[in-house]
């Protein structure tokens, strides 16, 4: 939950919304992604490929037959927002923006505000029983009906295994036809100098950086059945963008009764 905010510690939020070419951030995290961007200058182009593979991830959903979404760790609204870009096949697509950030909720809750189906959740992901306990959540989701949830470039700022933890959380939430949607920050291709360089500057926010293998992030999908192409760089998740050096894995799944492991990749 947002308390005792301080404009001088970056946020990766507002971190990303600098390399988008927004204007929601402070100096601090200007400072903090410009140091990425000195040793990684592809980083602006990598934000814009992990925002249009949320674009194409949503669209599958809606196309499928989603109507009801989960974003966690939403980031400063950009158009088209998850709810924009389902609302084009379903109109009365119901979405929930989760956050901590308090610019980021600001901005949101002044955006949404006079919309009933849809909702901006001050919460933190790694309280999930806090998102899935929350009135707004029980006002917009069901979950005896399959939900999309969406963990898009957020579970490289947990350490250790709390990522499975959480994405276990709303598993057992989630019904069979459910979606899981996930990107995060991949050490592959990368020197132990460049893994520093990284780590260094997402020092200074709350929770850091934390990149991990292609089997670290695959592991994340345990219980679920990807499906096509499996876990890819977001620039190749059905889109053709200009891949980087610096990569984040992305993949889309489908909650299923029985062990994801052993079922094919569905198209």
């Amino acid at each position: 939950m947002t308390e005792g905010f301080d404009s001088g510690v970056p946020s990766p939020a507002r971190m990303y919304d600098y390399y988008l070419g927004g204007r929601d951030n402070f100096a601090a995290d200007r400072e903090a992604a410009e140091a990425v961007i000195a040793s990684h200058p592809e980083q602006r182009q990598l934000a814009r490929n992990n925002r249009a593979f949320l674009v194409r991830a949503v669209e599958h959903l809606a196309a499928a037959g989603i109507t009801q979404f989960i974003d966690i760790g939403t980031g400063i609204p950009t158009s088209p927002t998850v709810h924009e870009v389902a609302r084009r096949t379903h109109p009365d697509a119901r979405v929930v923006y989760v956050d901590d950030d308090p610019v980021v909720l600001a901005h949101a809750r002044a955006q949404l505000a006079d919309d009933p189906a849809l909702a901006v959740v001050d919460a933190d992901m790694h309280d999930p029983d806090v998102i899935t306990d929350h009135p707004d959540v029980a006002r917009l989701i069901a979950f005896d009906r399959p939900v999309a949830v969406m963990f898009v470039a957020v579970l490289h700022f947990s350490a250790g295994d709390e990522p499975r933890r959480i994405v276990e959380h709303f598993r057992r939430r989630m019904v069979p036809g459910s979606y899981l949607v996930l990107s995060a920050g991949s050490s592959e291709n990368l020197s132990d100098g460049e893994l520093a360089e990284i780590h260094a500057a997402y020092a200074r926010t709350p929770r850091g950086g934390h990149l991990r293998s292609r089997s670290e992030i695959e592991a994340l999908f345990a219980g679920f059945a990807l499906i096509e192409p499996g876990v890819v760089d977001v620039c190749r998740w059905r889109g053709f963008e200009r891949p980087t050096h610096v990569s984040i894995l992305a993949g889309v799944a489908r909650r299923t009764d029985g062990p994801a492991a052993d079922a094919p990749l569905p198209t």
